[in-house]
């Protein structure tokens, strides 16, 4: 018996990182996944390679690995009508939708004054308004069916701190966290729960030399971005286990959370 049996989630950026692990994770737990990510860059600033098809398949391919169902399409959260055209094919096809796991995302670097308005638009388009996006296509069911659930929105240290080159991203990540706010006191009455969780720095490839350079450029905001465990970096899977706990009975009673998987970076 799994924690998450006959649960059915839906997943967004699951190709890689993060997502990829929430989805394995949550299905070896027992759910049924719809997983969705986009096969392209969400912005020409974006420096990390984007994800591909062949992102998405290995995501499938490790879910069935892993004893689970898995219902995999390419959209972008960017894109309501596609979001729910894919959450709807996923629910008729599963019979029903209990998890939301809203963690698409992108990340870029510079100082506040020297962003341009389409860098700063794409973070917030991806961010914060396709969290939005992936709630609007979701909540109505959850909400129909009658049966509670569980909403977990991917923010970040940057969500709780001013860390510096990334105002943009700091922006939209503080964002989500007032949007799970507001959510978790509308929807405590269908028993629907809604938390943040926290990364500090996760390997999943999100990243480029820009922010070192930036530092080394500006040495006295350095020390922000320290740790107090002495580690610079958790898995993906990490991240996994916080969202399954909190997608589980065993975080049945958490709402309007923000819970940092951090190395105690805020604690500074």
């Amino acid at each position: 018996m799994g924690r998450l049996d006959n649960k059915v989630a839906f997943i967004t950026g699951a190709a890689r990182g993060q997502g990829r692990a929430e989805a394995v994770r949550l299905a070896s737990e027992g759910a049924a996944i719809i997983a969705i990510d986009i096969n392209a860059s969400a912005s020409e600033y974006v420096k990390y390679a984007p994800a591909t098809q062949s992102d998405l398949d290995e995501t499938v391919r490790l879910v069935e690995e892993a004893g689970g169902k898995i219902l995999a399409r390419q959209a972008d959260v960017r894109d309501l009508a596609a979001i729910q055209a894919v959450v709807d094919e996923g629910v008729a096809l599963f019979g029903g939708l209990d998890i939301v796991v809203a963690n698409a995302g992108i990340v870029n670097y510079g100082r506040t004054w020297e962003i341009t308005e389409e860098q700063w638009q794409d973070v917030l388009d991806t961010n914060l308004t396709g969290a939005w996006k992936t709630i609007k296509a979701t909540v109505p069911t959850l909400i129909a069916q009658g049966r509670g659930g569980s909403i977990i929105i991917t923010s970040s240290v940057a969500g709780l701190k001013g860390l510096p080159f990334l105002a943009h991203y700091a922006s939209s990540k503080h964002g989500v966290v007032g949007l799970a706010k507001v959510l978790a006191n509308e929807l405590g009455e269908h028993d629907i729960r809604v938390n943040t969780v926290h990364p500090h720095g996760v390997a999943t490839g999100m990243n480029d030399t820009s922010m070192s350079d930036f530092i080394a450029a500006s040495p006295m905001l350095g020390p922000i971005f320290m740790p107090t465990l002495p580690y610079q970096m958790v898995e993906a899977e990490d991240i996994a286990n916080i969202v399954a706990f909190l997608a589980s009975d065993e975080g049945k009673f958490i709402t309007g959370a923000q819970l940092p998987v951090d190395l105690g970076a805020l604690n500074r």
